[in-house]
């Protein structure tokens, strides 16, 4: 669904400055995979360990899973309030992990995106414990999403315009009271008082918006996700597309 196809989505979304302007989110099943190869060998993981379990903060500000030197590697730009972002994960992260990055053969990262006030907290929260929780809490947080979505719809007005006469550094914490995220990470282990600090960091979400513009501008990002596969940007955004093109490039 467009984030701002509600009267409440756009009030939301003037809430907490952001960097972009993009198209919230977007969907395309065009796009064939036209890069072969060889089926490329298994590469073994570091003892005692799956490559789905490597995960790390990327210097260009992401979270990469699986082989830092796998010969494949898979870019998502991706919000957490992009609903084909969520199908998207739903469709794939199973199979991307066991079959794909398991294998040595494929990494997978994401950089975050934000489409809206919504992203902000929900970015805030997601990236506030370790690194290699990130991934399994944006998973997460997309199967989710339409709880949020229903609560927002719940909050009325006055809540959500309440928001936005709030202090800036007060901003982030209401929003994840009014969609109820605050209780969704609390129930995952960011207790609510680290919440409460990552929610407040006005320097952070300074950081992720400027991250988030620069993807845009550098990789000429308009809507999410938007993937890249080796440095090259894909026609398309779909599971349905991205499978077979991970084994036309050898991932088989």
């Amino acid at each position: 669904m467009p984030l701002f196809a509600s009267r409440k989505l756009a009030i939301a979304a003037a809430i907490v400055p952001l960097a972009l302007g993009l198209a919230a989110c977007k969907k395309e099943a065009a796009g064939t995979a036209t890069l072969s190869g060889a089926p490329i060998a298994k590469v073994a993981p570091p003892a005692g360990k799956a490559w789905s379990e490597v995960v790390s903060a990327t210097p260009d500000g992401g979270y990469r899973m699986g082989n830092p030197d796998a010969p494949i590697k898979v870019i998502e730009f991706g919000a957490l309030s992009c609903s084909h972002c969520a199908e998207y994960s739903e469709k794939s992260s199973a199979e991307m992990r066991s079959t794909f990055v398991d294998s040595g053969r494929v990494s997978y990262e994401l950089r975050l995106m934000l489409n809206n006030a919504l992203d902000m907290p929900a970015a805030l929260l997601t990236t506030c414990g370790s690194p290699d929780a990130v991934l399994p809490l944006a998973d997460q947080f997309w199967g989710w999403q339409r709880t949020m979505f229903d609560n927002i719809k719940a909050a009325g007005d006055a809540r959500l315009n309440a928001v936005g006469q709030l202090p800036r550094d007060k901003q982030a914490a209401a929003m994840a009271s009014v969609t109820g995220m605050d209780q969704f990470f609390a129930a995952r282990g960011i207790a609510r008082d680290q919440a409460a600090i990552c929610l407040a960091d006005t320097a952070k979400a300074e950081r992720l918006a400027k991250a988030a513009s620069d993807y845009a501008e550098t990789y000429q990002i308009t809507g999410t996700p938007t993937f890249y596969i080796n440095g090259a940007k894909q026609e398309f955004n779909t599971w349905e597309m991205m499978k077979p093109q991970l084994e036309k490039m050898g991932a088989r």
